[in-house]
């Protein structure tokens, strides 16, 4: 584990002033932009949140919750009476910098939605020409898995997440299937309250059904099909789960 290094006066100079009002996720972002910058080394001590405020001109409220979002992203290490410290190199930080850009920046969560559906049609299509026998009866018992939770909504996620999971894996194509993960991790926390009584879970059983079948079928033109047709209902469940957008009103 490396040694750690107490740097505070020179990221304080590093960081500069943020405009007046600034989001936490601003204040994220700076951070972030200093950690992969490559002149912060690995198991350096940042400076107290107090002093980190100062130095950008906002709020310590503003800073712990940017700290507590990166630490919760494993980019610092807060160690109760001791410090917050960067984990990782700038090599390491930089690779997942989309990930963290979009879990802390102000996206567009619609615009997720927009770019999910669009993924998953595309895995069906592929899906439905590449599956193997034994991949499509294992895509039929998430599907099962998905009936039996219909009273038991917890259950039900897990199934459908396993069964969009299992689908975009055998496509043959590793970079759809490192898009989805993301592009799915990023809304998961929309995903897991979407599906919110038995009759839209029975409207999603039926949706996945269709897809399978055509699958099942080898038809990509109707995989395709059933997909969209599912990511339409989802993404107005989806949609239905998101706080109101002030500059959409």
């Amino acid at each position: 584990m490396p040694a750690y290094r107490d740097q505070s006066a020179e990221i304080s100079a590093a960081l500069g002033t943020l405009p007046t009002g600034t989001a936490v996720s601003a204040v994220a972002n700076r951070l972030l932009d200093l950690f992969t910058g490559g002149s912060i080394a690995p198991g350096t001590r940042l400076p107290p949140e107090r002093q980190l405020a100062t130095t950008l001109g906002v709020g310590r409220s503003a800073v712990r919750e940017a700290l507590a979002a990166l630490e919760i992203l494993g980019v610092v290490d807060v160690r109760p009476g001791s410090g917050t410290y960067l984990r990782g190199n700038a090599s390491e930080l930089l690779p997942q910098s989309l990930r963290w850009g979009v879990l802390i920046g102000e996206r567009s969560t619609l615009e997720l939605i927009e770019v999910r559906s669009g993924l998953e049609i595309f895995a069906a299509r592929l899906a439905a020409e590449r599956l193997d026998d034994d991949q499509l009866a294992e895509l039929g018992r998430h599907l099962d898995g998905m009936r039996a939770g219909v009273d038991d909504l917890a259950a039900f996620v897990e199934a459908d997440l396993a069964f969009h999971h299992l689908l975009a894996s055998n496509t043959g194509n590793a970079v759809l299937l490192d898009l989805l993960q993301l592009v799915r991790s990023l809304l998961r926390v929309w995903v897991d309250r979407a599906v919110q009584d038995p009759d839209q879970a029975r409207v999603a059983v039926a949706e996945h059904a269709a897809v399978y079948e055509a699958l099942r079928r080898r038809e990509p033109d109707a995989a395709a099909s059933a997909m969209a047709a599912h990511m339409t209902t989802a993404a107005a469940r989806l949609t239905g789960t998101l706080p109101p957008d002030p500059d959409r009103s």
